[in-house]
């Protein structure tokens, strides 16, 4: 049980981070491009409550690959909705490498820290949860960007691929969203997403740490 509510305190902050910086990047671009929607929903926000899907968020805690509330968009209110709305769905991802390479440069900090000041048991007890709350977020962080990067309707990386598609093949594309939840699920609890995405985020990791 302790091993439970230890790993849920370092595991919280990085993920509610990552989650609520992942959908408000989204929502704000797609507001700079001249949609609304978010902002009229309550969804331009950093408030985490506002973002967090539960199934998603307990998904994160089970088998290491968690999903939010995507923010609504309207690319009925976009100039050129194709190309507008592959800059919205990238804004996501690309937030979350931002904060993973934020977290592997906050890791080194924090190992430089502890190797040259001398030890004391205040010291380790600072460090330590301040480098495992940091490694973890560098984890969450490229697991976010990845699976999201994965042209699976309806993740992230579908839209981009939509907005580099012909229109013809694109809407042929974006009619798989129905059935992208069924797959995504389908893929995760068989293990094959994970044996997709998992050594592309360990290669990321150890590039970045």
């Amino acid at each position: 049980m302790n091993d439970i509510i230890l790993q849920i305190i370092i595991l919280a902050p990085p993920i509610l981070l990552a989650l609520t910086l992942h959908e408000f990047a989204h929502g704000y671009v797609a507001y700079r491009f001249g949609d609304p929607t978010a902002l009229n929903q309550g969804r331009l926000t950093l408030n985490p409550l506002k973002h967090l899907d539960p199934i998603g968020t307990i998904a994160f805690f089970i088998i290491h690959i968690g999903w939010a509330k995507p923010v609504p968009v309207n690319p009925g209110y976009f100039k050129n909705p194709r190309k507008d709305m592959l800059w919205v769905a990238l804004a996501g991802p690309a937030v979350n490498m931002v904060l993973a390479v934020l977290s592997a440069l906050a890791v080194k900090v924090v190992w430089f820290i502890a190797a040259t000041i001398p030890y004391s048991p205040m010291a380790e007890a600072i460090l330590l949860p301040l480098n495992e709350v940091l490694m973890a977020s560098v984890w969450i962080n490229l697991v976010l960007c990845i699976f999201n990067f994965l042209p699976i309707p309806p993740l992230d990386g579908s839209k981009i691929l939509v907005g580099l598609l012909p229109p013809d093949m694109a809407r042929s594309y974006a009619s798989v969203e129905r059935y992208g939840f069924a797959i995504i699920l389908i893929l995760a609890f068989t293990g094959i997403l994970s044996k997709m995405i998992m050594p592309v985020i360990g290669f990321a990791r150890n590039i970045l740490l």
